[in-house]
């Protein structure tokens, strides 16, 4: 199988320009995948632009947001205390400060958080733009699912980034923006910190959520299967709830909350993994 796969890769083929048909060479392999590269690059400088000079927006707006009482979730996680009359379920009743200790910090910030909003906008376009240099290899009864997995893989991707921001986030920042070890030690947050983990937890949340997919190309190389995922099921969830004990707060409920999720999401990769094996064994009935 992993003869196979090599040989579909290294015999793709010149689309272009009354080549069609012809097999490239190592070069036009690294030629072509420069400009998709180059592609993919100027859509992130693009956006990342656009993402700079709209700073005050992000920041305000969506970057600072979760540590206020008035945000989305925290209005929820309120509501819900009161609901079932348990204060401690309400969470950044009261923002704390953050600051910036470093005289070029905030510009720094801001420019890298223009790189990473940059990306995470064009996520969708780099992803087509990977399956566009893939495409050619691909049989051709499997080049019409491309399209398809630009959409899943997009979409997974863009869920987990809203799962990180509007769930990890908030329950972040109130552990520990609430945490202190004595009532004479104040939280004053520096911006580099706050930002870090804000970025640190939405970008592995996104990466997280493309569990899916993953575990599909892991069945349609023929490396694991549906009973592979299934024997190793119980494994799966003990590292499920490692992950989400390193990318949420360090309490039970937060852990449960995001573990619930991902083993969802594992369940669906076991069943994208089945659809898989059956269009397999649908092909092999066919050609026998």
């Amino acid at each position: 199988m992993a003869e196979k796969i090599k040989k579909s890769i290294f015999s793709k083929k010149n689309e272009g320009n009354g080549s069609k048909g012809t097999e490239m060479s190592f070069l036009q392999h690294l030629e072509e995948l420069r400009w998709h590269l180059v592609r993919s690059s100027a859509a992130v400088v693009f956006f990342g632009v656009i993402v700079f000079l709209n700073g005050a927006f992000v920041f305000d707006d969506v970057i600072l947001a979760p540590r206020n009482p008035n945000f989305v979730t925290n209005r929820f996680f309120g509501w819900l205390a009161v609901q079932l009359n348990s204060p401690d379920l309400a969470i950044n009743t009261k923002p704390f400060q953050i600051i910036n200790i470093e005289l070029t910090g905030q510009f720094s910030i801001q420019l890298n958080l223009a790189i990473i909003g940059g990306i995470i906008i064009s996520i969708p376009y780099i992803l087509w733009e990977f399956w566009r240099f893939v495409r050619p290899a691909l049989y051709e009864n499997e080049r019409k699912h491309v399209t398809s997995a630009v959409v899943y893989s997009s979409f997974l991707f863009l869920l987990g980034v809203c799962f990180g921001y509007y769930l990890i986030v908030p329950l972040t920042t109130h552990f520990f923006g609430s945490y202190q070890v004595s009532q004479d030690v104040l939280n004053q947050i520096n911006l580099t910190s706050y930002i870090s983990s804000v970025t640190t937890i939405v970008l592995g949340s996104a990466i997280v959520f493309e569990l899916p997919i993953v575990m599909f190309f892991l069945a349609k190389v023929g490396l694991a299967g549906t009973s592979f995922f299934r024997a190793y099921r119980k494994h799966a969830f003990i590292v499920l709830l490692c992950l989400a004990a390193i990318i949420t707060p360090p309490d039970a409920f937060s852990m449960l909350l995001v573990t619930g999720p991902l083993a969802l999401l594992y369940e669906l990769g076991i069943l994208m993994a089945r659809l898989v094996e059956k269009r397999r064994k649908d092909v092999d009935l066919l050609e026998a």
